[in-house]
């Protein structure tokens, strides 16, 4: 059952990454940018990874449709949870729900920029904002620094060094994802680091309640 599982989301993953070669390749990736923030199991990472290199003058490009369709989609998932509420998330598993719900009380904004940018389920974190009232506005906020800095970080690597990027990534694939992955949470530790510093000079409580956001239905 397991290898069974394993196969079907590998050859996911290479339907995937063969829209690379198709002229409908950026539309593609705005499309399953969108879906992975919803129900999609498999990241836009790939694909931005095999158009940019397919064409490295363009991969800034390509972050950004990244990114401003997987926030669209982060919105969409919002709203869903927001609308629909527990019974929704409920439908992922009890013990991932119960980890998201704790990293919203302790850290909020934080932990939806974490999820943006590491391999946390962010459409978990999509639909449990919607349903823990996260405010919109502070969603899609934390959501362009999270998805932001993933994507567009990818993107600039390649489109400055382009080909040699491409060898070096063949060649050392695991050694880039365990530097990117140390990266992100690097800076999301020192973010979250100096907002807790800045609310206590400001003399507030280090965690606050997420206010609950009256002007959207």
């Amino acid at each position: 059952m397991l290898d069974a599982l394993r196969d079907a989301v590998h050859d996911m993953q290479e339907w995937v990454t063969a829209w690379a070669v198709s002229p409908l390749g950026p539309l593609m990736l705005a499309i399953l940018s969108g879906a992975e923030s919803i129900f999609f199991p498999i990241p836009p990472d790939p694909l931005l990874i095999a158009l940019a290199l397919a064409n490295p003058s363009r991969a800034m490009m390509f972050a950004v449709i990244t990114t401003a369709a997987s926030v669209g989609g982060g919105v969409v998932g919002h709203y869903l949870g927001r609308r629909f509420g527990r019974p929704l998330l409920a439908r992922f598993r009890g013990a991932q729900v119960d980890r998201v719900e704790a990293m919203f009380q302790r850290h909020g904004f934080w932990a939806i920029v974490l999820a943006g940018l590491t391999p946390l389920p962010y459409k978990l974190f999509t639909i449990a904002a919607g349903v823990l009232d996260v405010p919109r506005g502070r969603f899609i906020l934390a959501s362009i620094v999270g998805r932001g800095t993933r994507f567009l970080l990818i993107g600039a690597v390649i489109q400055i060094w382009g080909d040699r990027f491409a060898d070096f990534l063949d060649e050392q694939f695991d050694l880039v994802a365990i530097a990117l992955g140390a990266l992100m949470l690097l800076a999301v530790a020192a973010l979250f680091v100096w907002s807790r510093r800045s609310g206590r000079e400001a003399g507030e409580p280090a965690e606050t309640p997420l206010p609950a956001d009256d002007t959207t239905p």
